[in-house]
């Protein structure tokens, strides 16, 4: 129900922008008004590389390009053989991504005299770009101006125009054809209804090829993977141009194929290319001109172009199991095909500088799995057939940062009075199953008593602190590890008081009261248990609070994330963090020091790598206690050393080496698109 909601109301906002623009398209003066306001979109043209010819169906060495909230993407051929089209698509609506295809749907051109392609694709590509809104190639030689353009519908469909100009003096007569082969993935074709149909035993999502030119005939052959749509000839006049149309659908059952058919019906491909320029150059304005002052320099509005296409990459719709949008960490790593609860608060945060509704919908696809304790899961998946959701751990306590950051942007009361209860049951959940001494400090644990997922909870899987941990039970269904934790008590400070400032927004003055007073009492349990003076620095201690569990890691500029630190400890802890012998490395901020004897970024996944959401607290830990000009130098550096980061090809990755700036494990990776937003934003 919620699913078939979201897409009527999809299709009536884009049915609506298409009136709009269909009745503009009459004026040529609003077309060059609209041309103009893109100025924007101009900074995302080609930042990432898209060109990928997949050697095989698991092929992960391109990037693919997905918008809507897709479960499919596509990319550029490097090579083909005789015919033209787009790669892929990338399909994630099953097996955690593979390629359908290497192109599902190639234009072959002919003439009345020669079967061989008009277009050669090796000697006749003249460009290949890609933006925000869309993909587009141009193919020229002395006779043929071929011109195809890719950009998505809506969450279940991308559309594809070729425009084919005849360049030379003479008449041509045109046998094209629309032809393409499934890889071994589980797909069979079939026809219906002058469509391709795709029917996979590996996933409920259905797919569909069509045009919108005259059929002659569609062909379905080798064991239902190869199909051939053969279009009536046509001519094509000297300097006349013709078009072809093609769609691709992979849409899932919860989901009206009879509604979708209609939009498809309905749609312009002009209108809805100028829609996706418009949208995305809205967005792509709202980040470059909110940076910082003093990173006006347009590399970093590209690097805020490449976070926002990242992001937009990773965007899913609801579909299965998960009930609202959100965004994959990662769709190119295998494993990271679902929501994570930190990292969906943290998505929520980048997201919200340029797209509230889907940093609203981010938070509530977590909080849609919320237990009657408060509990939240740790990650979903749409198809628990392929990997299960984790109810063994929850993650660092972030949800209310988030609501908060979402909260400043728009003021909307209505989600606040949606969400608020769920955040407060949320936060009362740790004192009730993670306070092992009942003392108001919390430990990370577990749901079944595993010390592996108890160290999951942090999100610091295998960081040092977590080397001679043991676990202890709180009661049946609830865990702790036999330590206190700086940076989960810093979050539960901070969690106070934004529960504190949303309390007051809905004029409850007595439990936002509450709020303030705990989180007094809780900083001063934080600076004075956690914070060793003689290192200038915060570390986990045991239950006792007694005893430093030392090695220097991101966790001790958490307090003053939270602003739980002292002007005094803040300072110290600067020093450390602009060490270059500790933290203040190529790229500044990693998650451990650089002179700690197990400080190892290439085989420590939480021992050294430096991953961009902890450098990002570490620049906002300066500019909360005036360290204005460390800050800016940092994030410069940060931005700089990390490689690929800065100009165009490059995707982000998951984390990056602190020493030689290489990029480490997953490309495409959300959160350290949202940080990279937030370090730049003047916030």
């Amino acid at each position: 129900m919620v699913a078939k909601m979201h897409l009527n109301k999809v299709v009536k906002h884009i049915v609506v922008l298409v009136l709009l623009l269909n009745f503009g398209c009459n004026n040529s003066n609003e077309l060059l008004k609209i041309d103009r306001k893109n100025s924007f979109l101009n900074f995302s043209e080609n930042i990432l590389d898209y060109r990928v010819t997949p050697k095989d169906s698991l092929d992960k060495s391109g990037l693919m390009f997905s918008d809507q909230g897709a479960w499919f993407g596509y990319g550029f051929p490097k090579t083909s053989k005789h015919s033209i089209g787009f790669s892929g698509p990338f399909l994630m609506t099953q097996q955690n991504g593979v390629w359908s295809s290497k192109s599902l749907s190639k234009l072959h051109l002919s003439t009345e005299h020669n079967s061989e392609n008009i277009i050669d694709f090796e000697n006749d590509l003249i460009q290949q770009n890609s933006y925000s809104s869309h993909l587009e190639q141009l193919f020229k030689n002395e006779n043929i101006e071929l011109k195809q353009e890719l950009v998505f519908i809506s969450g279940h469909t991308a559309i594809q125009k070729t425009l084919i100009k005849n360049m030379s003096n003479s008449h041509i007569q045109v046998n094209a054809s629309i032809h393409g082969e499934v890889s071994n993935i589980g797909i069979l074709l079939s026809v219906e209804n002058n469509a391709v149909k795709m029917i996979s035993e590996k996933s409920s999502s259905i797919g569909y090829i069509q045009t919108n030119n005259n059929i002659q005939s569609i062909d379905i052959s080798n064991e239902s993977k190869f199909y051939t749509i053969q279009m009536k000839p046509f001519g094509i006049l000297p300097n006349e141009t013709k078009e072809i149309v093609i769609t691709h659908t992979f849409i899932f059952p919860e989901y009206s194929w009879k509604e979708e058919k209609k939009l498809i019906n309905s749609v312009n491909f002009d209108s809805i290319m100028n829609v996706r320029k418009r949208e995305k150059n809205n967005q792509l304005k709202l980040l470059i001109e909110n940076r910082k002052p003093q990173l006006m320099d347009d590399k970093y509005a590209e690097v805020l172009a490449k976070a926002h296409l990242t992001l937009q990459n990773n965007w899913r719709i609801p579909a299965g199991e998960i009930k609202h949008d959100g965004l994959f960490p990662s769709y190119h790593y295998e494993w990271f095909n679902g929501f994570w609860s930190w990292d969906s608060w943290k998505h929520a945060v980048g997201l919200s500088y340029f797209n509230v509704e889907l940093a609203k919908n981010q938070m509530r696809a977590m909080f849609d799995f919320q237990r009657p304790d408060g509990f939240i899961v740790d990650c979903v998946f749409r198809d628990t057939l392929i990997e299960k959701h984790n109810y063994r751990d929850t993650k660092p306590p972030l949800s209310a940062w988030a609501v908060y950051k979402i909260f400043e942007r728009d003021e909307d009361l209505s989600f606040i009075k949606e969400i608020y209860p769920k955040l407060k049951k949320y936060h009362q959940w740790w004192y009730n199953d993670r306070d092992h001494d009942r003392d108001g400090l919390c430990e990370y644990g577990s749901t079944d008593g595993t010390l592996i997922a108890a160290k999951w909870e942090s999100g610091m899987d295998n960081a040092i602190r977590f080397d001679d941990s043991q676990i202890l039970k709180n009661k049946e269904g609830a865990f702790s590890l036999n330590q206190e934790s700086v940076d989960l008590n810093a979050y539960l400070f901070a969690e106070k008081l934004y529960l504190s400032t949303l309390a007051k927004a809905l004029q409850k003055t007595d439990e936002a009261k509450r709020f303030e007073t705990e989180a007094s009492l809780l900083k001063t349990q934080i600076q004075s248990q956690f914070y060793d003076d003689e290192d200038g620095w915060f570390y986990d201690t045991n239950l006792e609070g007694d005893t430093f569990i030392k090695g220097e890691g991101s966790e001790g500029w958490t307090a003053l994330w939270a602003k739980a630190a002292t002007q005094k400890q803040a300072e110290a802890v600067k020093n450390n963090m602009m060490n270059p012998e500790k933290f203040y490395t190529k790229i500044p901020f990693q998650t451990m020091s650089a002179d700690h004897e197990k400080f190892n970024p290439l085989k420590g996944y939480w021992r050294g790598p430096n991953w961009l959401d902890q450098a990002y607290f570490g620049v906002k830990v300066l500019r909360n206690y005036g360290f204005n000009e460390e800050a800016d130098k940092a994030t410069i550096q940060i931005l700089e050393g990390a490689e690929g980061v800065l100009g165009k090809g490059k995707s982000i990755r998951e984390n990056y080496h602190p020493i030689t700036g290489e990029g480490l494990n997953a490309q495409n990776f959300s959160w350290s698109a949202a940080h990279i937003i937030m370090l730049l934003i003047n916030d």
